[in-house]
């Protein structure tokens, strides 16, 4: 089953609904469980708007599109200068030289 992520103003109007025409008749308009109706009363009694603001995940979906793709480049770029460190070797053994820039 997914779950419905409700907005703070959701929220707000669910929990004044439940005062006006009672919890058990709002949380059935809305589909809102009463323990779910009952953990936001709580935590709006305890911290006002800012206890039910949402807390998921807010990343987007193109920021974490952008991170996947900075991971792949960094990878790509050290198996790159891993490589260029291995010729280098290469050429210093066949060449003798402590600096393969000078051949």
């Amino acid at each position: 089953m997914k779950y419905k992520k409700w907005s703070l103003a959701e929220k707000l109007e669910i929990l004044s609904s439940g005062d006006a025409i009672g919890v058990v008749e709002s949380c059935r308009k809305y589909g809102v469980s009463t323990g779910t109706f009952y953990n936001w009363k709580k935590k709006h009694d305890n911290q006002g708007d800012a206890g039910l603001k949402v807390t998921y995940d807010t990343k987007s979906k193109e920021l974490k599109q952008a991170e996947e793709e900075n991971r792949i480049l960094r990878k790509l770029l050290s198996d790159k200068e891993i490589e260029l460190e291995v010729q280098r070797a290469l050429l210093k053994k066949k060449f003798g030289t402590s600096d393969p820039r000078k051949i």
